[in-house]
């Protein structure tokens, strides 16, 4: 199965099934492939599973 990697609004990751529209208020970041291809883009740009909301609200 071939899979890409999607972003929401708080910028958390996940993958979903290409052949799949994506799920509501989740964009695609234009990585796809398998299953462990998509989870190590993800290890290498999620660095700080910290909410967006959240980063912004300690921030203040």
């Amino acid at each position: 199965m071939i899979y890409r990697v999607v972003v929401n609004h708080e910028e958390q990751y996940s993958i979903w099934p290409a052949d799949r529209e994506n799920p509501a208020g989740w964009t695609d970041v234009g990585v796809s492939g398998s299953k462990e291809d998509c989870l190590a883009h993800i290890r290498d740009v999620w660095s700080d599973i910290t909410p967006l909301s959240v980063r912004r609200a300690l921030a203040r």
